[in-house]
């Protein structure tokens, strides 16, 4: 890792592993709400929960499609165009959520699921919150991801859970249709709020059109993404703009919260508090799957360093060198961001971010609420957080990426 502080934390990591590093944070943005959602249902109840969800996702997935589109030059306002994003989307992490794409033209094609993640998580809690996911849920917010690519998309389910039979292989299906005739999906308040935020209109660095592999994703629509085939330069940039879809899905996940608790911002604040908690220990476990590092005090900030929390570099203000790690006020801070719920006054969550690497291990952070040093100490142990073990409870958590080839689509 080094010390150096990079325009890119990533950039420091082989081509090998970002290419295992990228589908590990794919799947890590779609743990966030295994995490945040188990506390909605406590304050909210079931319904409440999924309209959480539908704001969050609406506000969030329009923004950062567009921006993976330019990154990697793949805009366009076609279906290959709408499958492209989804293969770059945390809300669709490759294998766990298991999209199978069909394309007959330019405006018609169709998906399915032969293994939905998230369906495992859900059906054993009955239908009725199967049904509050695959229903209530996925109709607004399919539609509000296609939107980034043409206002007259619209996805349609041909099947979909409660599954009948209770096996029903695949899982779900749709169609994705573009017509003029369509009525247009305009963009939610929250997410033309979040389409101000730092977040969205932070600058990354361009892709180096050098170096070995692609890129970028411009030609056919590939039935899995490869992502050893892609450059280091692209893995960088694909790592860094992932990262950057966690922190818009948490800003919309916290305008969701506050609007339902206009009186209560302590309450908000406790379940944003919460839902990083829970991630930030499952977070580290799965980059450690991608990345190895010593089970030290110094290890445990290279791994600070790749964590969510703290990228892209570009967007939270932070360096570290040896067992201690810095941080100044910068554009995560002004949107209040996960870094802005870590501090002198709250240690938990960089808690459960080094406790996955050793159950010893422990931080002390002193400083300002937006400028403070962290340092990587070793304690007597220490019992898993409730949060994290909340969030563990998703196939996700142990869920295991297999090998798969890059294969071309062509219109059927």
């Amino acid at each position: 890792m080094g010390n150096v502080e990079e325009r890119s934390r990533y950039a420091a990591l082989s081509r090998d592993e970002l290419a295992r590093l990228v589908p590990e944070l794919l799947l890590i943005g779609q743990l966030i709400d295994r995490s945040g959602m188990a506390w909605c249902i406590g304050a909210f109840g079931r319904d409440e929960m999924a309209q959480v969800a539908i704001d969050e996702w609406a506000a969030a997935s329009p923004i950062y499609t567009r921006r993976m589109q330019r990154a990697l030059g793949y805009a366009g306002d076609d279906v290959v165009t709408i499958f492209k994003g989804l293969q770059l989307d945390i809300g669709a992490p490759p294998q766990f959520m298991d999209f199978r794409y069909t394309v007959d033209d330019p405006n018609h094609g169709a998906f399915h699921l032969d293994h939905c993640g998230a369906l495992m998580d859900v059906e054993p809690m009955g239908a009725e919150y199967v049904r509050a996911m695959c229903h209530d849920i996925e109709d607004p917010t399919f539609d509000a991801t296609a939107v980034a690519t043409n206002p007259h998309a619209q996805v349609r389910p041909i099947h979909r859970p409660p599954r009948v039979p209770s096996d029903r292989s695949p899982h779900c299906a749709w169609t994705v249709i573009i017509d003029p005739g369509h009525p247009p999906v305009e963009a939610t308040a929250e997410c033309l709020r979040n389409a101000e935020s730092q977040a969205a209109l932070v600058e990354l660095a361009p892709i180096a059109g050098e170096g070995e592999g692609r890129h970028d994703y411009a030609g056919p629509l590939l039935a899995d993404l490869d992502f050893a085939e892609f450059s280091h330069s692209a893995l960088v940039r694909i790592a860094d703009e992932v990262c950057l879809q966690m922190h818009l899905l948490f800003n919309g996940f916290r305008m969701a919260v506050a609007k339902r608790l206009p009186d209560a911002p302590a309450d908000a604040e406790r379940l944003a508090l919460r839902t990083l908690i829970g991630i930030a220990g499952i977070a580290s476990e799965r980059i450690m799957r991608a990345v190895d590092v010593p089970r030290t005090p110094d290890g445990a900030v290279e791994l600070l360093l790749l964590h969510p929390i703290f990228n892209p570099a570009a967007y939270v203000t932070a360096s570290g060198a040896g067992d201690r790690l810095e941080v100044r006020p910068g554009p995560a801070h002004l949107d209040g961001a996960w870094i802005s719920l870590c501090g002198p006054e709250e240690l938990r969550p960089l808690q459960a971010a080094v406790r996955a690497l050793d159950a010893s291990f422990d931080v002390t952070i002193t400083g300002m609420a937006d400028s403070f040093a962290v340092q990587v100490t070793r304690g007597e142990g220490a019992k898993e957080f409730d949060e994290v073990a909340v969030t563990r409870i998703s196939t996700g958590a142990s869920f295991v990426f297999q090998p798969r080839k890059a294969l071309p689509l062509y219109p059927v």
